[in-house]
């Protein structure tokens, strides 16, 4: 119809809003491709194309292909990191704890795009860098303090935290990565009986 106008792309909008919100449309579409279509479209043009800008954007934004990767594994854990660190402390460091396994699945529910490359190596040939390992680093903190407080409080079994903080972050890895590979339809079950079994494995009585 005359006089019709073509709706704005992602980053016509993005742009109203400023770089940030920029870079955060950038990444997601790269992540979706990336997610979809496998490394071959992690090319500059198609993910340009995608977004609904020019290339020029995205080398001013991330200087080529090998920023993009790694700014693509950076924001993966920074979400995951926001995502831990906006759990509630709760007075029994078990419950913190179990909401942190909760809070983990639910993050790779909401951002299953750069899941894969955060974990695993669909970018062949991609190392991250020292601030990406850094940011992976401070996620999983979260984490292992959490177990930690629990240890301090003595609700802990005799086995050192960071041992069981790396039996747990397996654990709920394990979980997740067969949910979003979709082997398990009864998830909701399965993430409660693994909550109450960390529970009772990881943990003791209190002594009076």
């Amino acid at each position: 119809m005359a006089g019709d106008t073509a709706a704005p792309s992602a980053f016509e909008l993005a742009q109203r809003q400023g770089d940030e919100a920029i870079r955060t449309t950038l990444l997601d579409a790269a992540s979706r491709l990336l997610a979809t279509e496998g490394p071959q479209a992690l090319a500059l043009r198609r993910i340009a194309a995608e977004a609904g800008c020019s290339t020029t954007v995205l080398y001013r934004m991330f200087g080529g292909k090998a920023g993009l990767t790694e700014a693509l594994y950076i924001e993966g854990f920074e979400r995951f990191r926001r995502r831990l660190a906006a759990v509630p402390h709760d007075p029994d460091p078990r419950v913190h704890l179990r909401e942190l396994g909760l809070a983990y699945r639910a993050n790779a529910l909401a951002e299953r795009n750069y899941y894969g490359l955060m974990f695993g190596e669909p970018v062949p040939g991609f190392q991250p860098g020292e601030k990406a390992l850094a940011t992976a680093l401070s996620a999983y903190m979260i984490l292992e303090d959490a177990v930690a407080a629990c240890a301090a409080a003595g609700l802990l079994i005799d086995a050192p935290p960071r041992h069981v903080a790396a039996s747990f972050w397996a654990a709920i890895h394990g979980f997740v990565s067969l949910e979003l590979d979709g082997h398990l339809p009864d998830a909701d079950t399965v993430v409660d009986t693994l909550m109450r079994g960390a529970s009772s494995g990881f943990f003791v009585t209190p002594r009076k």
